[in-house]
């Protein structure tokens, strides 16, 4: 493939692969560079919804609130296979956000964003079962709305693959190391596992995140780059700490919120906190503090206590937001920045700061016509995403139609492939007609032909990106079975 673009884009994250796929789609010709795997950071260290942002709206970023409502079923319709609708159960306690401000956010959030695929708020007695089992006595009534779920990483894949399906040139493992700007185009030194090369490009793309200030100081080393406040955010996993498919949005004390979300059919996913970070972004990890800042927000609430020794996982992200010198971090902005140095006569470079899964499809949008100059209207708005070909009221008939296509593999296994990859199951079963066809047997029921796939389609190039990525079999596999995927990755280089 030539090494000249319009477009080079640096970063594998969900803002990078939303750009890369929408600019690919209008027939630019797109080079996408990772220093590690797809959604190895940020990306796939999300509390994992496409949400419009309840708590915003305290804030009055109604803006952001509308964009992210309208956006949560424009993704739902493109990839129902990855997002599925979720019910939040949000208990009234007393001394916090009086009822009156409950119930005029929610009703705002019923009506900003135009829903109509997700049920509206209701009203809980949570003196009822389930309730009532699991929340703490004092906890009488609350307030139940709707959002959506999220395989986080597979969006950024999804994404990804698509692009490429248009001409793009994703290339993971990749770092831009260099950057120099000439009269009309850049030209970027690359380094891989193969050495150093040298491509160039129109325009430069900076969503690399965490490391979007590094970038900017490589290309235009004599300013100052000081844009990102990194604010870390970590997740607890439990053993399932209660039963149903409702997720809690539980009330801080500190005016924060935490989520516990059913997870992974065996686990409850608890989260978030919200911490200044000035280290290295690839050496984040979770503190004692923030463990026992999640089990005491969560203890609060839940009538059976739990410690952070019970959690089976963990894992932090750091949040690249918007340096807008608000007091909080809590408080600082979710919305998306863009800065576009245009210098007259000289190649265009736009970095992109903040920003959330939810918006990033927008965001792309955005970004290219702040770009302009590139063919094509914006096209991504009705456009399944790979496998999401599915209307999401008739996902329970998809998945009937393919268990009996399959039944060989069981209804949890069929579950399983459906919800990574929808109506491209085909591509991963292919014509087995019995799990003898499928290769090695990992174990639980992952067999060699995903592997294959997931390398062949899906960028997989190790255990990490398959296990606690592209799917978080990582939770159910046991040591040695883990082993085995590492070590048919490890027979393969």
């Amino acid at each position: 493939m030539s090494a000249d673009f319009d477009l080079l884009i640096i970063g594998g994250g969900i803002n990078g692969a939303g750009i890369a796929r929408d600019a690919a789609g209008r027939g630019a010709k797109v080079l996408l560079v990772e220093k590690d795997d797809l959604a190895a950071h940020t990306s796939s260290a999300s509390t994992k919804l496409v949400h419009g942002g309840l708590r915003y709206l305290e804030h009055f970023e109604f803006r952001l609130v509308r964009e992210s409502l309208i956006e949560r079923e424009r993704l739902l319709r493109i990839a129902p296979h990855i997002i599925w609708p979720l019910r939040f159960v949000l208990p009234h306690d007393k001394g916090l956000r009086p009822k009156w401000m409950l119930r005029l956010g929610l009703f705002l959030y019923d009506n900003l964003g135009g829903r109509k695929l997700l049920p509206p708020t209701s009203t809980v007695d949570l003196r009822r079962y389930p309730h009532s089992e699991i929340l703490e006595d004092r906890l009488t009534r609350g307030f139940e709305y709707s959002d959506c779920w999220v395989e986080d990483a597979r969006l950024v894949v999804l994404n990804c693959m698509d692009a490429r399906e248009s001409g793009a040139d994703i290339r993971t493992r990749t770092e831009c190391i260099a950057l120099e700007r000439g009269k009309d185009r850049w030209t970027a030194r690359l380094r891989d596992r193969h050495g150093e090369s040298e491509v160039s490009a129109r325009i430069v793309v900076n969503a690399a995140g965490p490391w979007v200030d590094e970038v900017l100081g490589r290309a235009i080393p004599d300013k100052p780059h000081q844009n990102l406040r990194l604010v870390k955010g970590s997740h607890l996993v439990f053993p399932k700490l209660y039963e149903g498919r409702h997720a809690y949005i539980f009330q801080n004390r500190d005016n924060r919120i935490v989520f516990a979300i059913p997870y992974e059919r065996e686990f409850t996913l608890v989260g978030t906190t919200d911490v200044l970070f000035k280290d290295d972004p690839d050496l984040v990890r979770i503190s004692d503090e923030e463990k026992r800042y999640i089990c005491d927000a969560i203890n609060e609430y839940l009538k059976v206590d739990v410690t952070h020794h019970q959690a089976i996982w963990d894992y932090s992200g750091v949040r690249p937001l918007y340096e807008d010198n608000s007091a909080n971090n809590s408080t600082v902005t979710r919305d998306y920045v863009f800065e576009l140095d245009d210098t007259e006569r000289a190649p265009p470079i736009l970095s992109v700061f903040g920003g959330k899964l939810t918006t990033y499809r927008k965001l792309a949008e955005h970004a290219l016509e702040k770009l302009g100059g590139l063919d094509g209207e914006a096209w991504t708005a009705n456009s399944p995403l790979p496998g999401g070909d599915i209307d999401p009221a008739r996902f329970d008939h998809e998945f009937a139609e393919t268990m009996a296509r399959f039944p060989w593999f069981g209804p949890e296994g069929v579950r399983r492939l459906m919800r990574a990859y929808g109506t491209r199951i085909e591509r991963v079963l292919g014509g087995a007609r019995s799990t003898d066809d499928l290769g090695e047997h990992m174990g639980g029921d992952l067999y060699e032909a995903e592997l294959e796939y997931l390398v062949r389609e899906e960028f997989a190039q190790g255990a990490e990106d398959v296990l606690w990525r592209r799917s978080k079999l990582g939770l159910h596999l046991d040591s040695a079975a883990q082993q085995r995927v590492a070590d048919w990755f490890a027979a393969r280089t």
